[in-house]
C-alpha cells in the first residue's frame, strides 16, 4: 500500500490532525496518464515521445493542487520524480509566444516561472527534463548556473525566456547587473531545499524571493524539512499544501536499494571496488569519496585498471564536469568517481550500484548517496565502506536509518562472503580483462569549450610572456646600469674589457667583487667627483676590515688628489 498524507496548513507546513488526511490505497497498477490530470496536450505528446506517459505518485498527488495555483511543500525521497512535479505546472502556467494573452503581457519575454536549485549538476538535469517536456510547447527553458561565460546566458535572457532554472550565485549576479528582470514571475520553485541549507545558500534564495512578486505560486520541494527550511516556509508561503509521499514498507531508506556495509581496510578498498565492478549484472555505476584529491586518485587507479572511469569533483573546470557527466550518460564510461557536488545532480535510471569509498558524514548524506540508484522502479545495490575509526559513526546513521546493521562485516578483497554477497564471479582479479573493456572512455567525450570566468582568450604561457617582458622593461635601467638593487647608475660601457655577451654570474667571484668595488663614482651637484662604498652584498665580509682601512685611505685622499 502507498500512504500519502496530504495536510492543509494555514500558517506553515507544522502537521495538524484536524487538518490531516491519511488516504490508504493498494497500489494499483497505474492506468493513469497526465493528459487525466489536465496537462496540455502538447506536454503531454513531447513527454510520451520520450517514454513518460504515467505519472509516479509524488506527481499524482502534486499535479492537482498545482496545477491550481496552490503553494505546495512537496516531500519524498530522491529518485521519486519531483522534477516533472513542479516542471510542468511550470510549463502550464507561463505564457508562450503563441498562446492568447501574449500581447497583454506587461514585459514580454520576462521570466514567468523561476525554479532555483543547488548545484550546477542539478541545474542542468532540471533544465534538461524540462527542455524534453517543452519541446513541442512554445515556452522557452534557460539554464542559468556558474562557470559558464557570462555573455551567452546574458543573450538568452534578452532574446526572452518564459521559465528560467538556475543555482542562486549566478542568479543573483545577473539579478544585480539588471539582466535577470524578476519583477514578472508568478511561480517560483525551491528544489532540494534541504540541501540549499546544508551549502548555506539559504539567504541567498531569501534574496531572490525578495525580488519577486509577492502574489505569486511558491512550490517547496525537499527530501528532508529541518527546522530552518520550515521557517522559510511559513515566512514565504500562503497557505501552503503539505504533500507526502512514501511506502510504509520502506522506512527510511528505498526498498528498492539494497544496502551492503562492509568494514575494510584502506589499503585494500581499490582492489575491493576492482572486483564489486566486475560483478555479474552491474552497470551504470556511482563511487563517492570524501574529498576531491580522494576522487581524483580512485579514477585513475580505476582507470590504470583497465575501467572506463571518469571524475568529477570542485577542481574540475565546468567544462570538464560537464564532459563527465555526459560521457556517463551516453554511456562512453560507466563508472563516474564523484564527490557530494554530485549527489543531487546525476538523475540516470539505470545506475545499478553506488559505492560509498568513506563512511558518510551523516545520514542525510547517505540517503542522498544511495538515492542515486533504485530510480523510477529500478533496483540497485548500495555498498558502504566503513573504516575502524568510522564505525561509532555508521552506528549513529545505522541507528537513524534502521538499517538493522550496526556492526559491519569484516571484508578483505579475499573475503568469500564479497563474491556471493555481490554475485561477483569468482577468480575476479583486481584488473578488468581486455576482452570486456568495451566503453569508449572519458576522451570520447567532446570537452567544450564554456568560456568559464576568470579564464583569458590568452594562453598561460602568453600570459608568463607578457608579465616577463613588463618585467624585462621594469628592470632594464637595473641591468644596463650595473648597479642592482639600486638601478641609479649610468650605463656600462660599451668598450669595457669584458666578454660581449657574458653575464655577471658567469663572470669569477673575484672580479665580480672588485668591480662591485670600482663602481663607486658619482657626479656630485658642483661637478667635482668623489668616491662611496657601496654596501657590499652577502657572502662579500671576507677581508671587511681590511677592506674597510683601504676604502678610508681612498675617500680622504680623493678630494685632495682631485
Amino acid at each position: 500500500m502507498t500512504e500519502i498524507t496530504v495536510t492543509t496548513e494555514p500558517n506553515g507546513p507544522d502537521t495538524d490532525e484536524a487538518g490531516t488526511q491519511a488516504i490508504e490505497t493498494a497500489e494499483p497498477e497505474v492506468t493513469e496518464t497526465f493528459a487525466d490530470f489536465g496537462v496540455r496536450q502538447d506536454i503531454v505528446d513531447a513527454l510520451a515521445n520520450h517514454g513518460i506517459t504515467s505519472p509516479f505518485p509524488i506527481q499524482s498527488m502534486t499535479l492537482p493542487v498545482a496545477l491550481s495555483g496552490q503553494d505546495i511543500i512537496g516531500q519524498a525521497k530522491t529518485g521519486t520524480g519531483k522534477t516533472l512535479g513542479f516542471g510542468i505546472p511550470a510549463l502550464q502556467r507561463v505564457v508562450g509566444r503563441d498562446d492568447p494573452g501574449w500581447d497583454k503581457l506587461k514585459s514580454p519575454g520576462s521570466p514567468q516561472a523561476f525554479i532555483v536549485v543547488p548545484t550546477r549538476e542539478l541545474a542542468v538535469q532540471v533544465g534538461n527534463d524540462l527542455a524534453v517536456a517543452a519541446k513541442t510547447r512554445n515556452a522557452r527553458v534557460a539554464t542559468i548556473y556558474g562557470g559558464r561565460a557570462y555573455e551567452s546566458q546574458i543573450e538568452e535572457l534578452k532574446r526572452g525566456v518564459e521559465v528560467v532554472v538556475g543555482t542562486p550565485g549566478r542568479l543573483i549576479d545577473l539579478n544585480r547587473q539588471r539582466y535577470l528582470d524578476l519583477s514578472h514571475v508568478g511561480l517560483v520553485v525551491l528544489d532540494e531545499a534541504d540541501e540549499m541549507l546544508d551549502l548555506g545558500f539559504l539567504p541567498d534564495v531569501e534574496k531572490l524571493l525578495s525580488a519577486v512578486p509577492e502574489v505569486r505560486q511558491t512550490m517547496l520541494f525537499s527530501a528532508t524539512m529541518p527546522g530552518p527550511v520550515v521557517a522559510m516556509a511559513r515566512r514565504y508561503m500562503t497557505r501552503p499544501m503539505h504533500i507526502r509521499a512514501a511506502a510504509p514498507d520502506e522506512g527510511s531508506t528505498k526498498k528498492d536499494i539494497r544496502q551492503v556495509i562492509y568494514r575494510a581496510h584502506h589499503l585494500d578498498k581499490d582492489e575491493v571496488v576492482a572486483r564489486i565492478l566486475q560483478a555479474e549484472g552491474r552497470g551504470r555505476s556511482i563511487i563517492f569519496t570524501r574529498t576531491k584529491r580522494a576522487a581524483a586518485k580512485l579514477a585513475d587507479e580505476l582507470i590504470h585498471r583497465g575501467f572506463a572511469a571518469a571524475p568529477l569533483h570542485g577542481d574540475l573546470g565546468q567544462g570538464a564536469r560537464e564532459q563527465a557527466l555526459r560521457a556517463f550518460r551516453n554511456n562512453k564510461v560507466d563508472v563516474l568517481v564523484a564527490t557530494d557536488v554530485a549527489a543531487r545532480g546525476i538523475d540516470v535510471e539505470d545506475v545499478t550500484h553506488v559505492i560509498n569509498f568513506q563512511c558518510p558524514e551523516d545520514e542525510k548524506t547517505y540517503l542522498h548517496r544511495t538515492g542515486r540508484t533504485g530510480r523510477a522502479g529500478n533496483k540497485g545495490t548500495a555498498v558502504t565502506f566503513v573504516d575502524w575509526d568510522d564505525v561509532p559513526r555508521w552506528r549513529l546513521i545505522d541507528k537513524a536509518l534502521e538499517l538493522g546493521i550496526p556492526e559491519p562485516v569484516e571484508t578483505y578483497s579475499s573475503s568469500e562472503h564479497l563474491y556471493t554477497d555481490l554475485n561477483i564471479p569468482k577468480g575476479t582479479k583486481g584488473r578488468l580483462p581486455k576482452g570486456q573493456r568495451t566503453h569508449e572512455g572519458l576522451d570520447a567525450e567532446t570537452l567544450e569549450d564554456l568560456g568559464e570566468p576568470g579564464k583569458k582568450s590568452r594562453s598561460p604561457r602568453e600570459g608568463s610572456d607578457s608579465r616577463r617582458r613588463s618585467g624585462d622593461s621594469r628592470s632594464s635601467g637595473t641591468r644596463q646600469g650595473g648597479r642592482g638593487r639600486g638601478g641609479r647608475g649610468h650605463g656600462r660601457n660599451e668598450n669595457s674589457s669584458e666578454a660581449p655577451g657574458k653575464s655577471e654570474n658567469e663572470r669569477p667571484r673575484a672580479d665580480r667583487e672588485k668591480a662591485e668595488r670600482e663602481k663607486t663614482v658619482e657626479a656630485t651637484d658642483g661637478g667635482r667627483k668623489r668616491r662611496r662604498r657601496r654596501r657590499r652584498p652577502s657572502g662579500q665580509n671576507q677581508g671587511q676590515n681590511h677592506g674597510n682601512s683601504q676604502q678610508g685611505d681612498t675617500q680622504q685622499a680623493g678630494p685632495g688628489s682631485e
